[in-house]
C-alpha cells in the first residue's frame, strides 16, 4: 500500500495547471471536448484523478482555462491600422484557431468566469471599433454580427465532408452530379458542372463574406 501511494506522488509530481490544461486541450482536439473527462485526462497525465483537483477545481474551471488558452491564440486587433483592416485580421486569425480546436467553436462565448486572455480579447475588439467611430450600440452590433459569422463559418467548415477543393471537385463529380438528373435539378445540375469546371475552391468564401460584411459596416460609423 505504501509502495503504490509512493509512486502515485512520484508520477503526479510533474504535474502544474498548465500541463493539464495543455493536456486538457490536446484531448480536445483530437476526440471532442464532450468524452473530456477529469478521470481521463488524469489518465493521460499518469496521474491519479483526484490529483487534478489541486489545480483545478471543477470540469467548469478546466474549460475556463482551455478556452482562455483559445483566446490567447487569436490575434488581437491591431492599433496602427484601420478598423477594417484590423478587424480583418483578427477574423482570420479566429478561423484559424478555431481550425485547430473545432471543439471550442461553441464554448468561446460561453463562459461566465472569463479569463484574462478572454476579456482582453473582447476588450480589444471594442475598443478598436469604438476608436473607429462606431457608436457603443453600434460596436455591439458589429461585435455580434462578425462573431455570428467567424463563429457560424467555422462551424460549418468543421462539419463539411471533404477537406480540400480537390475533394469536393471529386464529391461533386463522383457523387453528387450524378444524382442531378438535368430535366428535375436544372439549376443545382448546371452550378455543379460549372464549379467542377471552374476549379471551385470553398475556402474563398470566407474573404468574400468577411469583406461584404466590413463594407455594409463602414456606413455605419458615426465619426471618420
Amino acid at each position: 500500500m505504501a509502495a503504490r501511494k509512493k509512486r502515485q506522488v512520484s508520477s503526479d509530481s510533474g504535474l502544474s495547471k498548465a500541463r493539464v490544461v495543455v493536456e486538457a486541450i490536446r484531448l480536445a482536439d483530437h476526440e471532442g471536448v464532450d468524452g473530456l473527462s477529469m478521470r481521463r485526462l488524469a489518465g493521460a497525465l499518469g496521474a491519479g484523478a483526484m490529483s487534478l483537483y489541486h489545480y483545478v477545481a471543477s470540469k467548469e474551471e478546466l474549460l475556463d482555462a482551455m478556452i482562455d488558452i483559445v483566446f490567447e491564440e487569436i490575434e488581437l486587433p491591431l492599433d496602427d491600422t484601420d478598423w477594417q483592416s484590423a478587424m480583418r485580421m483578427r477574423a482570420v486569425s479566429a478561423r484559424q484557431v478555431l481550425v485547430r480546436h473545432p471543439w471550442a467553436i461553441g464554448l468561446l462565448e460561453s463562459r461566465t468566469s472569463p479569463g484574462p486572455a478572454n476579456l482582453r480579447h473582447h476588450e480589444a475588439v471594442i475598443a478598436c471599433l469604438r476608436k473607429a467611430g462606431f457608436s457603443i450600440l453600434m460596436a455591439t452590433h458589429a461585435n455580434w454580427l462578425l462573431d455570428s459569422y467567424v463563429f457560424g463559418f467555422a462551424l460549418q467548415e468543421a462539419n463539411l465532408p471533404f477537406d480540400t477543393a480537390d475533394e469536393l471537385n471529386n464529391m461533386i463529380t463522383d457523387v453528387y452530379l450524378p444524382q442531378l438528373l438535368p430535366a428535375e435539378f436544372p439549376y443545382l445540375n448546371e452550378s455543379a458542372a460549372a464549379l467542377v469546371a471552374a476549379g471551385y475552391d470553398p475556402a474563398e468564401e470566407f474573404m468574400f463574406g468577411l469583406d461584404l460584411i466590413l463594407a455594409a459596416l463602414e456606413p455605419l460609423r458615426t465619426s471618420a
